[in-house]
C-alpha cells in the first residue's frame, strides 16, 4: 500500500512540475532585429501600431497601452468593440517613453521603421518585439499576427483566427465577380498617394479577387500621384481615403479634364474610411475593407 502512495504521488509531482515546465518554457520567434525570447504569458501590453493592436484585439487581448495618435477614433471600430479602454502612450512615430515606463509593461511591440531608433531605450522598458508594420503586405501583416501570437502564448488560438480569416476572405471572393479596376488613394490638401500591389490595401484587394490598374511589378507601397498620373492610370473605381477636409481632388475637379476619367463618368470616385483602409492593417480590418467593398460595388 505504501508503495502505492508513493508511485501516486511521484506522478501528481510529474505532473505539476511538468504544467510549470510547460508554463514557463521560453518562445522563441525571429522578429526585425534578430530572435525574441520570452517566457510566461504577458498581461500589460503596450502596442506602438494599429495593426498590432488589430492582432491582439483577433485574440481577444486589450492591450493596456497604445500609440493612438491621442485620437481614440483611429482605432477602428471593430477594433474598439472587443478591447477595453486603454493609455494613449501619444503619436506612433514618437512614442512618450515615460508613459511606456509609468504602464509597467512586461511586452511591448514596436514597429522596426518606426522604432528602430529607440529600440534599445523600449528594451529597457521590457521585452520588445520588433515587427514591420509600417509598408508591410497583406501577407506579411499575417505572418507579424502569427509572430504576435506565440508572443502572447496564444499561438493555437492565433493560429485559428487566421484560418478563421482565410476562410471569410474567400468567402467574399467568390461574391465578386466584378472586373473593374479598383484603386484606394489617401489624400490630402497637399497630394494624393495611391496605394498600389505592394501595399496592405492593394493586397487585400488582390486577395479578394478583384484587379488594381498598376502594374504588379511596382515595388513601392505608396504611390505619388500628380493629376497627369492620374488621368494615365484612369481607374474604374477610385476609393479616397481623406486626411483634411479639402483635398487636392477638390482641386482637380474644376479641370475640364477631369470629366475624361471613368470615376468621373460613371460616379465612381468614392470617400472611404483611411482608418480602416490605410491606418489599422490586420485581419479585422481587412475583413472591414472586404465588408465595405461589397457594399460599393453593389450599387
Amino acid at each position: 500500500m505504501l508503495k502505492g502512495l508513493i508511485a501516486n504521488a511521484l506522478i501528481v509531482c510529474s505532473v505539476l512540475f511538468s504544467g510549470y515546465s510547460i508554463a514557463q518554457t521560453d518562445r522563441t520567434v525571429n522578429d526585425e532585429q534578430g530572435t525574441f525570447t520570452i517566457s510566461g504569458t504577458p498581461e500589460r501590453i503596450v502596442a506602438l501600431e494599429y495593426s498590432f493592436v488589430d492582432a491582439l484585439a483577433a485574440v481577444g487581448i486589450s492591450p493596456v497601452g497604445i500609440a493612438d495618435d491621442k485620437n481614440i477614433e483611429r482605432v477602428i471600430p471593430a477594433v474598439r468593440e472587443v478591447i477595453k479602454p486603454w493609455t494613449s502612450v501619444g503619436m506612433r512615430s514618437q512614442p512618450s517613453l515615460e508613459v511606456i515606463a509609468e504602464l509597467k509593461p512586461d511586452l511591448i511591440i514596436a514597429d522596426a521603421e518606426r522604432h528602430a531608433a529607440v529600440y534599445q531605450d523600449l528594451s529597457r522598458i521590457a521585452p520588445t518585439l520588433l515587427l514591420k508594420s509600417r509598408g508591410e503586405t497583406y501577407q506579411e501583416n499575417l505572418q507579424a499576427a502569427a509572430i504576435v501570437g506565440i508572443a502572447v502564448n496564444k499561438e493555437s488560438q492565433m493560429t485559428q483566427r487566421i484560418e478563421q480569416h482565410k476562410s471569410k476572405m474567400a468567402q467574399y471572393k467568390q461574391q465578386f465577380s466584378n472586373q473593374d479596376t479598383i484603386q484606394f488613394a489617401v489624400v490630402t490638401e497637399k497630394g494624393m498617394w495611391m496605394h498600389g500591389p505592394a501595399s496592405y490595401a492593394g493586397g487585400v484587394i488582390t486577395e479578394l479577387g478583384l484587379s488594381s490598374p498598376i502594374p504588379e511589378q511596382t515595388e513601392k507601397a505608396y504611390l505619388p500621384t500628380s493629376f497627369e498620373q492620374l488621368l494615365k492610370t484612369n481607374p474604374d473605381w477610385l476609393l479616397l481615403g481623406p486626411y483634411s477636409d479639402q483635398t487636392v481632388v477638390d482641386e482637380w475637379q474644376t479641370n475640364s479634364l477631369y470629366k475624361m476619367l471613368t470615376v468621373s463618368q460613371k460616379s465612381q470616385a468614392i470617400e472611404v474610411s483611411p482608418a480602416l483602409w490605410s491606418l489599422n492593417r490586420g485581419m479585422l480590418a481587412a475583413e472591414g475593407i472586404a465588408q465595405n467593398l461589397e457594399e460599393i460595388l453593389a450599387n
